[in-house]
């Protein structure tokens, strides 16, 4: 029952899947013949060193894995030098979690974590099935009502949902930055609109997070909205992401599409319920040991080194519909993956469907593509004569 709490998404769980599956979709470029005798993995995030960018993401009721909860975890973070971000919906208070070592903690002392994804409890199938039922919110105790009971087996729904104000919205920030002067980071952010919105109202960081699967169902995974997410902030404000680590790898790509930092969640869960606190050091280790091992093969010494240019998608699936202006035309291609040298892309694609254009010379056109993701302003574009093309174009 517990592992379903923890290991479970939202309904169809397509969400919880991808999360994982679009982090495999992207490939390394590494670089060669670089000194990397010397690997500096620290960073600063809102002024406080960590040594690593790997902080613990904020996960609920630790105690459902292992006797001592969040006191162990605290204890593992402190011991990685990092941060942790404590739940709300902990089974340890914020005053027990401060006392049991000497580490930053965000969300009780040193900044608030706003998570704006859940207006209310997503619908996880498998805590219905298991009749689960939530502890009460020690951090809740004397400020409202937590005792919600239901009469069908699992108390998740109401429970949540007596606790969660559906009202919620941008306007109330400005309230929240009334009357604390802790940073405040918005979770939950997972569009351009969104992150532009968040800079708006003030947000000292942003979390691109999709709640780990647990919330709306076929929202997009995280890695493959961060970079939108990066766009918009302009690197004004640290960006932070979580859903789908797994593997140092993973941060590293993450970092490579513009991450300051990422979140675990899962894993430090995992840890913690196999070996408690020693169990979590092992996990957080385990992940700053393959990051640098990745550092070091794609010839990064320093996480500045890290850049976009280290990772390419590696899909070729993704369907490109070319309008073409001159013609008033349709022609579909699947890209393969493509090659980016400095400012050029190449893209070798093949003719899904046949157009009598494509039986002349070659012939400079000029088009707007748009892919599922995003839009690409495309300024020329080479057809040559065949079902077989080559696309070369100059972004702006």
């Amino acid at each position: 029952m517990y592992y379903d709490f923890y290991a479970g998404g939202a309904e169809d769980e397509h969400t919880l899947k991808k999360n994982v599956q679009e982090f495999q979709r992207i490939i390394l470029q590494p670089r060669v013949l670089v000194d990397v005798s010397n690997i500096a993995m620290s960073t600063n995030i809102l002024g406080y060193t960590i040594s690593a960018p790997i902080m613990i993401a904020p996960t609920s009721m630790h105690k459902l894995a292992h006797p001592e909860g969040e006191l162990a975890t605290a204890r593992a973070a402190a011991e990685f030098n990092t941060i942790m971000i404590l739940s709300f919906s902990a089974s340890s208070s914020v005053e027990e979690v401060a006392a049991s070592c000497d580490a930053v903690r965000f969300f009780q002392l040193y900044a608030i974590v706003l998570t704006a994804d859940r207006p209310r409890r997503g619908r996880k199938e498998a805590d219905i099935k298991n009749k689960m039922n939530l502890p009460q919110l020690k951090n809740l105790e004397g400020l409202i009502s937590i005792e919600v009971f239901s009469d069908k087996g699992s108390n998740t729904k109401p429970y949540t949902n007596e606790i969660f104000d559906s009202s919620f919205c941008w306007r109330d920030i400005a309230w929240l930055k009334s009357i604390t002067n802790l940073p405040i980071l918005i979770k939950g952010i997972l569009t351009r609109e969104d992150a532009t919105k968040a800079m708006e109202v003030g947000a000292a960081g942003i979390i691109v997070s999709n709640h780990g699967g647990r919330q709306l169902d076929y929202t997009p995974a995280t890695i493959s909205v961060l970079e939108e997410v990066v766009q918009a902030v302009g690197r004004k404000v640290p960006v932070l992401l979580d859903g789908g680590i797994r593997r140092g790898t993973d941060v590293f790509k993450a970092l490579a599409l513009g991450a300051q930092a990422v979140l675990v969640g899962r894993p430090v869960i995992y840890g913690l319920a196999a070996k408690g606190e020693a169990g979590v050091r092992k996990v957080m280790h385990m992940l700053k040991d393959e990051l640098e091992l990745t550092m070091a093969l794609a010839g990064c010494p320093t996480l500045k080194d890290i850049s976009r240019s280290h990772g390419i998608s590696s899909s070729s699936s993704d369907l490109l519909i070319l309008k073409f202006f001159k013609w008033s035309s349709l022609i579909s291609f699947h890209v393969l993956p493509s090659i980016r040298s400095s400012r050029i892309w190449k893209l070798h694609s093949s003719i899904v469907s046949d157009h009598p254009m494509l039986t002349r010379h070659v012939q400079t056109l000029f088009l707007f593509v748009h892919t599922i993701r995003r839009p690409w302003a495309i300024t020329e574009i080479r057809l040559v004569k065949g079902k077989r093309s080559s696309i070369t174009s100059t972004l702006a």
